[in-house]
């Protein structure tokens, strides 16, 4: 006798990508995911994206279409997801903080380009980033590399706040550190609910920002509340 309670396979994982659950911090990779080259993959990519769009009827015949599955594969392991590749990581020198600087530092309204790892579509929005210096600072277009990389795989926002947050602990050796995230999603406004003026954020705090009073800094500072 079947079990009411009992979900099969496919509603659980169409459960999981309407709730957009996270399952690590990391990103979920294979051992081998990069056993292959960059040019190998391009090639298998485009070779499955062409069964892709004959299976949805197209003709790759026309001018237009010909070239899609190639242009695809690129985009795929060039752009959209060439933060999977720990080759691609932005070098996160640091420097002396001779100056003794020990108030907040805020990189703020940074576009964030990204792709929902449940459906592979769209996420635009922008990050706000902050931290406290101890001994270590890093250039400002730093920041703006550290979450690029992280946004540029399939992702959950979640999971993006609290990699840039660990990410920069990491390279500046302190637990001063605040991640705002403000981004659509593109499978809310172009499927199921298509709501197209909602957006999600994702917040991350660690260290002094966990105090009420900076946290409050931190925000106001990109809501344009502080002159």
């Amino acid at each position: 006798m079947c079990n009411k309670n009992h979900k099969t396979s496919e509603e659980s994982i169409q459960e999981m990508g309407d709730a957009h659950i996270m399952t690590s911090i990391a990103t979920p990779l294979r051992p081998d995911a990069f056993d292959i080259s960059d040019d190998e993959k391009i090639k298998q990519i485009q070779g499955h994206f062409e069964k892709i769009m004959h299976t949805l009827g197209l003709d790759l015949t026309d001018d237009s279409l010909k070239g899609t599955p190639k242009r695809v594969a690129k985009l795929y392991v060039n752009d959209l997801f060439k933060g999977l590749n720990e080759k691609n990581k932005p070098s996160m020198s640091t420097f002396e903080n001779k100056y003794q600087y020990s108030e907040m530092l805020v990189e703020k309204d940074i576009t964030l380009y990204s792709n929902c790892e449940h459906h592979f579509l769209p996420i635009v929005g922008k990050a706000h980033v902050a931290y406290i210096p101890t001994d270590k600072v890093i250039g400002l277009s730093k920041i703006n590399r550290i979450v690029d990389y992280f946004s540029r795989r399939p992702q959950v926002q979640e999971r993006l706040a609290l990699q840039i947050l660990n990410e920069l602990k990491n390279v500046l050796d302190t637990e001063d550190v605040a991640v705002y995230i403000d981004a659509e999603h593109m499978c809310v406004s172009s499927r199921g609910a298509s709501d197209q003026s909602s957006s999600t954020v994702t917040v991350e705090y660690s260290g002094k920002f966990r105090e009420e009073q900076t946290r409050n800094e931190f925000i106001a500072y990109f809501n344009n509340k502080l002159k």
